[in-house]
């Protein structure tokens, strides 16, 4: 059920030869960043919106059970907040593992919401689309949010994904109506 995209990551040239990128977080990127870096700014990108729609059978849940970690979808005139990293290009080389499941570096431009220069600069972001074999898609809030509450991987608990994600942005002052909707339907852990 899984895709290890890693190979295919790491034929992506479009930086080589560059001694830094920008890397743009927008799930567990935001506020677990298990990898060294030079800058960290908070960032947006345009045409897109985050969704749990990517499963997860190899951090957040298993094969048997997947969880559901975020991905991007197009929206157009969306705006979608998160956090860049200015990296060096060894560190691509365990994020291409860390984002194996489906995911795939695709350049983006970033734009920088803390009025620095510069104001904003191309660099990369791993997304999954609907043309991955852990692609789950759409579904009704409420079942997307039971899934959440019960699936549990390697990394831990799903619920937790969601929460620090909600916590996160929260913390950087976005409002992202379909993550804090999935928040406020989680049941409680007792209840769970």
């Amino acid at each position: 059920m899984t895709l290890d995209t890693t190979h295919r990551n790491r034929q992506m040239t479009h930086f080589d030869g560059h001694h830094e990128i920008w890397l743009f977080g927008y799930g567990s990127l935001i506020w677990k960043a298990d990898f060294p870096f030079l800058e960290r700014r908070p960032a947006y990108i345009h045409g897109w919106v985050r969704r749990f729609w990517q499963g997860s059978h190899d951090h957040r849940g298993t094969p048997e059970s997947p969880g559901r970690v975020v991905t991007l979808v197009r929206e157009p005139g969306a705006t979608c907040h998160g956090m860049a990293y200015r990296i060096t290009p060894e560190v691509l080389g365990p994020l291409d593992v860390r984002e194996k499941n489906g995911y795939l570096r695709e350049v983006t431009r970033l734009h920088f919401d803390d009025g620095a220069t510069p104001s904003s600069a191309d660099g990369l972001v791993y997304l999954a689309t609907e043309d991955n074999a852990a692609f789950l898609g759409d579904a009704p809030l409420d079942a997307i949010a039971e899934q959440i509450a019960v699936a549990h991987g390697p990394s831990g608990p799903n619920r937790d994904y969601l929460v620090n994600l909600a916590q996160a942005l929260s913390e950087l002052g976005v409002d992202d109506p379909h993550v804090f909707a999935l928040a406020a339907r989680l049941p409680h852990p007792a209840d769970a």
